[in-house]
């Protein structure tokens, strides 16, 4: 951000703190609120004009950085501000609140925009990583404990141990040998407990991390990961995936390398997903259960894929941003595993059972429940209540109709990355109501209404006439994710 040459913001230098050009920033706000501290996250970039900066100064840089805000940025206008106000910098240097100076040629706008491109880029990268990193894991796997161990250890950048009710089952990149007090301790902590969790506690000027391993919920196998630095969000994802799979490797015992071949041939294609699915799963049959924030959303316990893991039953559990979970399992959750799911802030729907050689063209159904579960405000699952509709359709066939049906949205998508498609399933699951398809896609209505206005123009459609509605509905349910993502 300080380094684009198209913003051109200049960093107030005395406001600077050691290491504050590297803080991060969850996303830039503007306000001319006297007090916007009670409406702040923390991590935030805020930006005024300083329209209504109070006279105590003071005390409002004060409450920005007790909120967590991260930098403070101060745009020039003729008309409000023409230059920098000294009370404010010397309050920001005096607080350690970093203050950039927003030119009077460098819209907001700008900056709001470049801000989101950067979280886009980061979280792509970070999910780069975690792809790679699951990879190399996966093929570790068919070498054993021995070799997986030593490839999380190599990916985590740290020494890891696996535990088992008592001994060391396999250990990497120098672990202590006995663990340290301190880690035992952690250790029989976590195994006091319920439930699938982790633990973390500094060691040595550095820290240590222990995580029961999947299935075993009552943690009698746990993982243990000591590194000079904390975990970020990706490592930790990484570590759940490591979790996971040498839980399924010890679970395998003397299949482990059968089992580390099947996850592996998946990967590079040697084999079909129905046998990758009889080895990690022991099913020819998968449903997809698919969860997305309910009202407050979930705690940060319940966003962690070990807990989803150990609720769903399966070690197939991806948490991504929204926040939004995607889980392949064998069978469908159980009601009260859903109203958990529910009372922990997920709000869930599972799809139709399909061979697990299809389960990618499930994935359209899938979010049409989603979004069918957001508009009711309670768990969705396929099939249940009235015969459906679908299951009288070839698949096939069906899914041409619905290529055949939303081809103009899909091309204006892919040109324009107008999100049409995304809008008309949100706005058919709320029944044309415009509030809430705009809450749910975080836009303004009038984007909403523009948006339906596009899609009756490109479809040559009256969206008020309920036949036209029910076509599109089926159509949605049918799109292939390989003609359109979401």
């Amino acid at each position: 951000m300080v380094g684009n040459r198209e913003l051109a913001l200049d960093v107030v230098p005395e406001t600077l703190r050691p290491g504050a050009l590297d803080a991060p920033v969850r996303w830039a706000h503007v306000s001319e609120l006297q007090d916007p501290a009670p409406y702040l996250l923390g991590g935030e970039l805020i930006l005024t004009a300083g329209v209504n900066l109070p006279e105590r100064i003071d005390r409002y840089v004060r409450g920005l950085r007790d909120a967590g805000v991260t930098a403070l940025g101060f745009g020039l206008t003729p008309t409000v501000h023409e230059t920098l106000p000294e009370p404010l910098r010397r309050a920001c240097a005096r607080r350690g609140l970093p203050l950039l100076v927003v030119p009077s040629h460098t819209p907001f706008l700008a900056v709001n925009r470049a801000v989101s491109v950067a979280l886009t880029e980061a979280g792509q990268r970070e999910q780069r990583r975690v792809t790679a990193a699951r990879e190399t894991l996966t093929r570790a796997a068919g070498g054993g404990l021995g070799e997986l161990t030593s490839a999380l250890a190599a990916v985590l950048r740290s020494w890891v141990a696996l535990v088992g009710a008592g001994d060391v089952l396999a250990a990497a990149h120098d672990a202590p040998a006995p663990l340290p007090p301190q880690v035992r301790e952690l250790m029989a902590t976590v195994r006091a407990g319920s439930g699938i969790r982790s633990a973390t506690t500094e060691l040595d000027g550095g820290f240590v991390v222990v995580q029961p391993v999947y299935p075993q919920a009552t943690a009698s196998h746990l993982v243990v990961v000591g590194r000079p630095g904390r975990l970020d969000g990706a490592e930790r994802a990484i570590l759940a995936v490591g979790a996971a799979l040498l839980g399924l490797v010890g679970r395998a015992g003397s299949d482990a390398a059968e089992l580390g071949a099947a996850a592996t041939g998946l990967l590079l294609d040697r084999v079909s997903p129905g046998d990758a699915a009889r080895s990690l799963l022991g099913a020819d049959v998968v449903r997809l259960v698919a969860g997305a924030a309910h009202r407050r959303g979930p705690d940060e316990v319940a966003r962690r894929p070990d807990w989803l893991r150990a609720r769903l039953d399966t070690p197939l559990v991806e948490v991504g941003p929204g926040p939004r979970f995607t889980a392949v399992a064998g069978a469908a959750p159980a009601p009260e595993v859903l109203e958990d799911l529910r009372a922990h802030g997920w709000l869930a729907a599972t799809g139709s059972p399909v061979p697990a050689a299809r389960a990618a063209g499930a994935v359209a159904e899938l979010d049409l429940l989603l979004a069918r579960a957001r508009a009711l405000g309670r768990p969705v699952v396929a099939g249940e209540g009235p015969a459906d509709l679908g299951s009288l359709l070839d698949p096939a066939a069906a899914a041409g109709f619905a290529e055949q049906a939303l081809a103009p949205l899909i091309a204006l998508d892919e040109a324009g990355d107008r999100a049409l498609v995304r809008t008309l399933r949100t706005w058919l699951a709320h029944h044309g109501a415009w509030e809430p398809t705009a809450a749910e896609l975080g836009v303004h209505r009038n984007s909403v209404r523009h948006r339906i206005a596009q899609v009756e123009k490109a479809l040559g459609v009256d969206l008020a006439d309920p036949e036209v509605r029910m076509r599109l509905w089926f159509a949605l349910r049918w799109l292939s994710p390989v003609t359109h993502s979401p």
